[in-house]
C-alpha cells in the first residue's frame, strides 16, 4: 500500500507547489484555531488569577482572532480543494494515457464499467490520500507543536497533554495497513457493481430483446449487498478509529485536570491554558485515526489504477525511434501472426502497396483480414516478418508518427455523444470549418450536412444514434480523410448497411481517396469499387483474384 501512495505522490509531482502551499494555509488555519483558544485560556485564566493588563490585552486579541478564523478555514478549504482536484485531475489523463498505450485495439477483456470505476471512482479515492490523510496529518503535528511550545514552562503538563495527542496523530499509520485490505476488497465490489450496471445499458436494446432485465436486476442487487458489506467492514474500522480518537483527546483533557489537582490553585492559570489548547487539538486531532481508513481506500484505488495502467503493452516503443521515411509505399514479407501462439491467422503474408494505388483484400470472417490491419497501424506486432513503410521498418518508427502517414476507418469507427465537428477534429484538432466540409464533401455527405439546421454544431448522439447507418458510416469515412495521411485502410467499412446504402457508400471512394494509396478489407464487393488489383485472404497468405 505505502508504495503504491508514494508513486502516487510522484504522479502529483508538477503539482507539488501548490499542494505545499495548500499544507501552510492548512497548517495557519490550524494554528488559527490554537491561537484563539491560548488567548481565550489565557484571557479566562488571567480573571482567574488576577492577571491584570495581560489578561485584558488577551482578551482584547480574541475577537480579531474570532473574525481570522473563518477566513482561514476558507482558504484552507479553497486551496486544498483546488490543489487535490488539478492533481486528480492529471491522475486521470495519466491513466488514460497508459490504457491507450495498451488497449490500443478496444478494451477486449477489460468490461467497460470496470474500467469506468477505475477512472473516476478509485482516482476519486485518491483525494483521500491527500486531503483526508496528509493534509490534516501536517496540521496535527502543526498543532502539537504549538501545544508543545505554550506548555514547555511546565514540562510535566506538557508531556500529559501532548502524549495523547502525539498517540492519535500516529493511529492511522498503525490502522492503516489492518485496513487496507476490507477497503480492497470495497474497492473490487464496488467495480463490479459499476460493470453490473454499466454493462447491460451499453447493450440494452440485446437485454430488453432476451428478456433479462430480471436476470440483470438480480446481478445488479447481489453486486450492491456485496459493496455493502464490503463498506460496512470498512466504516466499522473506520468508527473504532473515530472513536479511539475521540478518546485520546479526551484523555489529554483528563491528564491536564489531574495534574492541576496535583498542584493546587497556585497551577490554575496553567491548567485552564492546558485545557483550551487540549479542546483545540480535539478538533484538528481527534478524526485523525479516521485518516487510517481514508488511507487504506486511496490506497486500494490506487493498487487497482496501477494493476491496469501497469499491463505490458502489446507492442513495445523503440527507446530511439527512427524518422519517418519520404516514401510511402508498403511492403509486407512473410509476415505471421496470431492472437495465441497455437493459432495464427497469418503465415508468410507477402503484399507490396505502392503509392498511390488500391487494392482491396476478400475474404470470410475470421481469415484476418482485421488482424492485417491492426498490424499495419503497430496495435499489434507480427511474431515473425517485417513491415515496411518507404523501405523503413515501422517498428522501428514511433506508432503515433506511424499513424500520421497510416489512418484507418475501423469496423467499429464510432460516433461520440458530441456535435459534428467535434467528432471530426478528433483526427485534426486545429482543422478550420472549411477542412471539414472539404473532408464531408470527399465522403459524399456534405449535402445531407448543411440541410440540417444547425449544421456542423448538430449533436451525433450516443454511436451516432441522430444518424442512419449510411450516414454515420460517411462521417466516419470524413473524420478519417481529414488529415493528409497517405495511406487509408477501410476495414469493412460497408458493415451493418444494405444494398442500397453499400454501393452508394463504395461509389465515394474513388473521389474520396484521390491523391492517397487505398487498401480496402472486405468479405464482398459490389463492382463500383474503383481498384486497382484484388486479392484475396485464404490460409494466412494473399492469392490474386479478379476483380
Amino acid at each position: 500500500m505505502w508504495a503504491d501512495l508514494a508513486r502516487v505522490l510522484r504522479l502529483w509531482g508538477p503539482r507539488r507547489r501548490s499542494l505545499v502551499a495548500a499544507l501552510f494555509v492548512a497548517m495557519g488555519s490550524a494554528l488559527s484555531g490554537v491561537a484563539l483558544m491560548a488567548l481565550a485560556g489565557q484571557g479566562v485564566a488571567a480573571g482567574i488569577t488576577a492577571g491584570g493588563v495581560f489578561g485584558l490585552a488577551a482578551i482584547v486579541w480574541v475577537r480579531p482572532m474570532v473574525l481570522l478564523r473563518p477566513a482561514f478555514r476558507w482558504w484552507e478549504r479553497m486551496a486544498s480543494h483546488a490543489a487535490a482536484f488539478r492533481a486528480l485531475a492529471d491522475t486521470r489523463v495519466w491513466f488514460f494515457g497508459r490504457l491507450a498505450q495498451r488497449m490500443p485495439g478496444g478494451i477486449g477483456l477489460r468490461g467497460s464499467g470496470d474500467l469506468l470505476g477505475r477512472i473516476i471512482g478509485d482516482v476519486d479515492a485518491l483525494d483521500r490520500l491527500y486531503l483526508g490523510g496528509i493534509l490534516p496529518a501536517c496540521a496535527g503535528f502543526a498543532v502539537l507543536v504549538a501545544i508543545a511550545a505554550l506548555l514547555a514552562g511546565e514540562p510535566w503538563l506538557m508531556l500529559l497533554v501532548v502524549l495523547p495527542l502525539l498517540l492519535a496523530l500516529s493511529l492511522p499509520l498503525l490502522l492503516a495497513p489492518a485496513a487496507a485490505r476490507a477497503a480492497h476488497v470495497a474497492a473490487e465490489r464496488r467495480g463490479l457493481l459499476r460493470a453490473a450496471a454499466v454493462d447491460p445499458l451499453a447493450g440494452l436494446e440485446d437485454t430488453l430483446a432476451a428478456n433479462a432485465e430480471g436476470r440483470v436486476l438480480a446481478r445488479l442487487q447481489s453486486a450492491d449487498a456485496s459493496l455493502m458489506q464490503g463498506q460496512r467492514a470498512l466504516a466499522r474500522r473506520s468508527a473504532v478509529a473515530g472513536a479511539t480518537g475521540g478518546l485520546l483527546t479526551q484523555l489529554a483533557i483528563l491528564a491536564a485536570l489531574g495534574w492541576g489537582l496535583t498542584h493546587g490553585s497556585a497551577a490554575a492559570g496553567m491548567v485552564v491554558l492546558s485545557l483550551f489548547l487540549a479542546v483545540a487539538a480535539a478538533e484538528a486531532l481527534g478524526l485523525m485515526p479516521r485518516a487510517g481508513a481514508a488511507l487504506a481506500a486511496a490506497g486500494a484505488g490506487a493498487r487497482r489504477l496501477f494493476e491496469a495502467a501497469d499491463t505490458a503493452p502489446p507492442v513495445a516503443e523503440p527507446a530511439a525511434p527512427a524518422p519517418l521515411p519520404k516514401g510511402n509505399e508498403l511492403v509486407l514479407q512473410g509476415v505471421t501472426f496470431g492472437w495465441r501462439a497455437d493459432a495464427l491467422v497469418l503465415e508468410g503474408l507477402d503484399l507490396t502497396l505502392r503509392e498511390g494505388e488500391r487494392v482491396a483484400i476478400l475474404g470470410p470472417s475470421g481469415a484476418g483480414k482485421s488482424s492485417l490491419a491492426a498490424l499495419l497501424q503497430k496495435l499489434v506486432a507480427p511474431s515473425a516478418g517485417t513491415i515496411r513503410l518507404g523501405g523503413a521498418d515501422i517498428g522501428g518508427l514511433a506508432a503515433a508518427q506511424l499513424r500520421t502517414r497510416i489512418i484507418c476507418l475501423s469496423q467499429q469507427a464510432r460516433l461520440f455523444d458530441d456535435t459534428i465537428a467535434a467528432n471530426l477534429r478528433i483526427a485534426a484538432p486545429d482543422a478550420p470549418d472549411a477542412a471539414l466540409w472539404r473532408a464531408l464533401v470527399k465522403a459524399g455527405i456534405a449535402d445531407h450536412i448543411r440541410s440540417l439546421p444547425e449544421g456542423l454544431a448538430t449533436l451525433c448522439g450516443e454511436g451516432g444514434a441522430r444518424f442512419s447507418g449510411g450516414e454515420a458510416r460517411r462521417i466516419a469515412l470524413a473524420r478519417a480523410l481529414l488529415p493528409p495521411s497517405a495511406i487509408l485502410i477501410l476495414d469493412e467499412p460497408t458493415a451493418g448497411l444494405d444494398a442500397e446504402a453499400e454501393q452508394a457508400f463504395l461509389a465515394t471512394l474513388a473521389t474520396a481517396c484521390e491523391g492517397r494509396s487505398l487498401l480496402l478489407i472486405t468479405h464482398r464487393l459490389t463492382g463500383t469499387e474503383p481498384l486497382d488489383r484484388v486479392l484475396r485472404l485464404a490460409g494466412g497468405r494473399l492469392l490474386q483474384a479478379t476483380a
